[in-house]
């Protein structure tokens, strides 16, 4: 079930809610337009269901002049109402619409209330793959596509719509989301998704999927923090297969295997941190055969087995292999 923003599926969602409106004003004013002419309010009330339903049972007093001619205008006024909400109602039945919206107003709820997920535009087997490896880690994933047909897989919450539009990615939580997954199916798109989110939401860590070489320097002028090419990756994958396929597998347990003991990732250390100004020599004291440190990014450059008596700082990444327990107590002293 999918959630469409506002410009998508209110051509019929508004209409009903406007009939209900509409309905409910005819009941309000009728009633009270009888309790100022001199009916009691279950009197009045009862008399305006049975006018604008065309039932008309009786009068529940004898009518003067003033009374006919306010029921005149009253039946001509909420008779229309009534049939135009009747005619919605069965028209949203007969469409399947009305068991959906709760369900997509639920959904939208769920994606209101996220923050620190990802979004991943285009549900395509690239955009699969994303979204299933990124929900391994625990992290909420919301998925956008155009396509109603491809979305009737998707087990993620979901607004469907062209993520290109400004409205369908607040409508996907751009605001408050870590991550964004451009993986369209032309890179054109693909770009302009990548210049609106960054536009939206400038501290977004977005990653791109581009089809061709060319394209990648056009991702990073938009805004793409990083470029993903999924051809070259796969031929630098057989060729890793074909040189160390031993190296290969390791990390595929420990960057994909979700159920291993142990896993790889990088930590970054934030402004008030504990290791923030302590030697790599400290940490590992104080780690005390915890998490095993790999490499520490400084400056935008990688270092391999790090020298005991390098200084962290703010903003230096750590490449760490360890358990779940290791990497959430590092996390934890990066952060505070």
């Amino acid at each position: 079930m999918a959630v469409r923003p506002l410009s998508y599926h209110s051509r019929n969602n508004r209409r009903m809610v406007l009939a209900l409106i509409a309905l409910s004003s005819v009941i309000v004013v009728g009633t009270v337009g009888y309790v100022i002419l001199g009916i009691d309010v279950l009197d009045a009330l009862y008399q305006t269901v049975t006018t604008v339903t065309t039932i008309g049972f009786r009068e529940v007093v004898a009518f003067d002049a003033r009374l006919k001619i306010y029921t005149i205008v009253l039946a001509l006024l909420g008779v229309g109402t009534v049939l135009y909400t009747l005619t919605m109602t069965l028209e949203l039945v007969m469409e399947g619409q009305l068991g959906n919206l709760w369900g997509r107003r639920r959904m939208q709820r769920d994606i209101d209330g996220y923050e620190g997920h990802a979004l991943i535009c285009g549900w395509g087997r690239v955009g699969r793959a994303a979204a299933e490896q990124i929900a391994r880690t625990g992290q909420n994933v919301v998925v956008i596509d155009k396509d109603e047909d491809r979305l009737s897989t998707c087990d993620f919450p979901h607004v469907m719509g062209d993520a290109t539009d400004d409205e369908v990615l607040r409508a996907a939580g751009i605001r408050t989301a870590h991550t964004l997954v451009a993986a369209l199916d032309n890179d054109s798109g693909s770009v302009y998704v990548v210049l609106t989110a960054r536009t939206l939401n400038p501290a977004l860590f977005v990653i791109a999927r581009s089809r061709t070489d060319d394209a990648e320097p056009k991702f990073v002028r938009a805004g793409a923090d990083r470029v993903v090419n999924p051809q070259r990756i796969g031929g630098n994958r057989i060729a890793a297969f074909a040189e160390s396929p031993d190296v290969v597998d390791f990390l595929d347990v420990v960057m994909h295997d979700g159920g291993h003991e142990f896993r790889l990732v990088d930590i970054e250390v934030h402004d008030g941190s504990s290791l923030v100004g302590s030697t790599i020599a400290d940490t590992r004291a104080r780690e005390g055969g915890g998490a095993i440190l790999l490499a520490l990014r400084n400056d935008g450059r990688f270092t391999t087995n790090p020298d005991a008596a390098t200084v962290l700082k703010v903003s230096d990444v750590l490449i760490v292999v360890g358990t779940d327990a290791q990497i959430n107590d590092l996390h934890r002293r990066a952060r505070t």
